[in-house]
């Protein structure tokens, strides 16, 4: 599966700010716009330890999916993907099985101009992209289902995505409906940014990008955990994203310098 046609992509908008341009932007990549830039340098600001949270929470998507492919899992769902930078998850994840069958989403156009790099799996594995938004759960899973087998164990990957996704939209109802397509042995891969170590900062930041037309919906240790209701948790449960078994990958250069307002889980469906 190749997923769409570039070509057949709407029109990028390059007068607002993305989170998946700001991301690239923090991780020193080139395919963000002036519009990106400004927002990131504003945000770095606030806090200029932004480009070690972004690498922080790609690191621990590395280190859960190492985790989960070694245990058994052999598909991956990924929403939120991000413009492609190596190692991707389906890298990670083939390197440890060979079969491992990864669907990745976005909502970004610019992602979609770089699925082919997304899509360059191994022949026993398979890889795809969709172009659909976490908002729109049914859409996704329709994608899905074309890759992925609902009856076998899936891991749903949701890296720094919904701190995008306010309450009134639905985030915690939107990880249910997902979750319940899902088999038993399924896992659900969450970072999510909070302010719960410093407020000051992220109230900041929140008016900074809302006023950008980018909506940022930190949310507190309870809150993130009640996204794994039903759930069983993967020791050591709900951690400070770089301290989920850092024995899995290397450390992020500057991890340790100060705070990393975020959190990360995993959770094995029942």
């Amino acid at each position: 599966m190749t997923g769409q046609d570039p070509m057949s992509a709407v029109q990028i908008d390059t007068t607002r700010p993305h989170p998946a341009r700001m991301y690239d932007w923090y991780l020193g990549g080139k395919d963000n716009y002036p519009v990106d830039e400004e927002m990131g340098r504003q945000m770095l600001t606030l806090d200029p330890r932004v480009p070690v949270m972004a690498r922080v929470n790609r690191a621990f998507m590395h280190r859960a999916t190492r985790r989960l492919a070694g245990s058994g899992v052999r598909q991956f769902l990924d929403i939120g993907t991000g413009i492609p930078t190596e190692p991707n998850l389906h890298q990670i994840a083939q390197r440890t099985a060979p079969d491992a069958r990864v669907v990745y989403c976005d909502n970004d156009p610019i992602v979609l101009a770089h699925a082919a790099a997304l899509l360059r799996g191994t022949d026993e594995g398979a890889t795809a992209y969709l172009q659909a938004d976490v908002r729109d759960p049914d859409a996704i899973l329709e994608g899905a289902r074309k890759v992925l087998d609902f009856t076998r164990p899936v891991a749903l990957s949701l890296i720094a995505l919904l701190h995008f996704v306010p309450d009134e939209d639905g985030a915690h109802d939107l990880v249910r409906r997902l979750l319940a397509e899902l088999p038993s042995g399924s896992h659900l891969v969450m970072t999510h940014a909070t302010a719960d170590f410093t407020p000051e900062e992220s109230k900041a930041a929140t008016e900074k990008l809302r006023a950008a037309g980018v909506t940022l919906a930190l949310r507190s240790r309870e809150e993130f955990t009640r996204f794994f209701d039903g759930l069983d948790l993967v020791e050591p449960g709900v951690e400070v994203p770089h301290r989920w078994h850092p024995e899995l990958g290397e450390p992020v250069p500057g991890q340790d310098d100060g705070v990393i307002p975020g959190y990360g889980a995993v959770g094995r469906k029942p």
